[in-house]
């Protein structure tokens, strides 16, 4: 049978339609296939039990002693396939039986500088007014031996590790702390005492523990911990679970000041305003040995307070005596809030210079806000 030419193109054309209806077929199938194996491996995941995040302790033929984060511990097996377990390891192990599976490549179980405040501070000795003794001694404790340690050397003496600045709120201590640190060029790592006490029994230790190998690895540098008194408060006999962890963290930042060089790039610089419910352990020689009080500023601390928050405001003709005046008994913190209030009421009025009715106005606004507070304060334990 003879095919005419037009019946063979029609023939190719419709071998050429199946053959590409196929090969569509296949990609689908195949297509189908990956999202099937997909399914099963992602269904897997669903049915397979969590694993439960341990530490191990000790390694006792062939198994291992794991701590749990509710401080609980547990003699269990070893998988076959974990090899070379050591104390101090994070694992996972099965939820039923705690087997140990596998053993986690890390060493950190922190992410430090989420609870650490790291910068380089430019905070001047020019920007800070009223306290030049506390300097002074601020600067002979800490910039000293970072600058010139040789000094020490020759003489044959260990300065201090570090300082304790106490006294009442907004009077300076945390510019102390940042303007050191400037002078030093060092790192400045800020904690809050209430920070390193951790939810769960024996993190807040670790924690410290990190916190001062990240120091050492951002030297020179300073620590700054501030409230200091919320985790170095007088230890008692018996207590909760959480004042036991408090404990167990505040013994940890003792080893950690005992570890120290004196004349290491690292120092040590607390603070608080409640000195006497202070542990006797953190301010005895060879710790925080160093105690500077930090008060509010007498008339002249209050002048030149006033000039450093003032210098760039535009102020008109008035004695600045009889504003100080009425500022007697205010901190640092306080002077820079009337200052502010002052600006605030020139604004208010749409004008650009700042006169002395905006400062009366501003000095009895603070005030006022300030014993309101106290006031307050003292209600809640009525």
């Amino acid at each position: 049978m003879t095919i005419k030419s037009g019946e063979t193109e029609s023939l190719n054309r419709a071998i050429y339609g199946y053959a590409t209806e196929i090969s569509g077929m296949e990609d689908e199938n195949r297509l189908l296939k990956q999202t099937l194996e997909a399914l099963k491996i992602e269904l897997k995941k669903f049915k397979t039990p969590p694993f439960i995040i341990c530490e191990v302790k000790d390694v006792i033929n062939d198994k291992a002693v794991l701590s749990l984060k509710n401080g609980n511990e547990f003699y269990v097996d070893i998988s076959e396939e974990c090899k070379d377990l050591h104390a101090g390891d994070m694992v996972l192990a099965h939820q039923k039986n705690l087997t140990v599976i596998e053993k986690i490549n890390t060493t950190k179980r922190f992410n430090v500088e989420q609870f650490v405040i790291i910068e380089k501070p430019d905070v001047s000795w020019k920007d800070i007014g009223g306290l030049k003794a506390e300097i002074n001694e601020i600067q002979e404790v800490i910039e000293l031996p970072l600058n010139h340690p040789e000094l020490f050397r020759e003489i044959g003496i260990k300065p201090p590790k570090g300082v304790l600045l106490y006294g009442p709120p907004g009077t300076g201590k945390t510019l102390l702390a940042k303007a050191v640190a400037s002078s030093t060029n060092s790192t400045f790592i800020e904690i809050v005492g209430s920070e390193l006490v951790q939810k769960f029994i024996g993190e807040g230790a670790k924690l410290v523990n990190e916190i001062f190998e990240l120091a050492r690895s951002k030297a020179p540098s300073i620590v700054f911990i501030d409230e200091i008194d919320a985790l170095a408060a007088v230890r008692v006999d018996i207590g909760t679970s959480g004042e036991r962890e408090v404990q167990r963290t505040f013994m940890q930042l003792l080893a950690e000041l005992d570890g120290f060089n004196p004349l290491d790039n690292v120092k040590i610089i607390g603070a608080t305003n409640r000195k006497d419910i202070l542990d006797p352990a953190i301010i005895r020689p060879g710790r925080l040995d160093r105690l500077i009080k930090i008060g509010e500023p007498d008339k002249d601390g209050l002048k030149q307070i006033m000039k450093i928050h003032s210098k760039n405001m535009k102020l008109d003709k008035f004695n600045i005596d009889d504003i100080l005046k009425k500022m007697e008994g205010m901190s640092g913190a306080e002077v820079r809030a009337v200052c502010t209030e002052a600006g605030y009421f020139a604004i208010r009025e749409k004008r650009k210079t700042v006169t002395r009715k905006d400062f009366l106005g501003a000095v009895q606004k603070v005030k006022h806000e300030a014993s309101t507070e106290g006031q307050d304060f003292m209600n809640m334990f009525r």
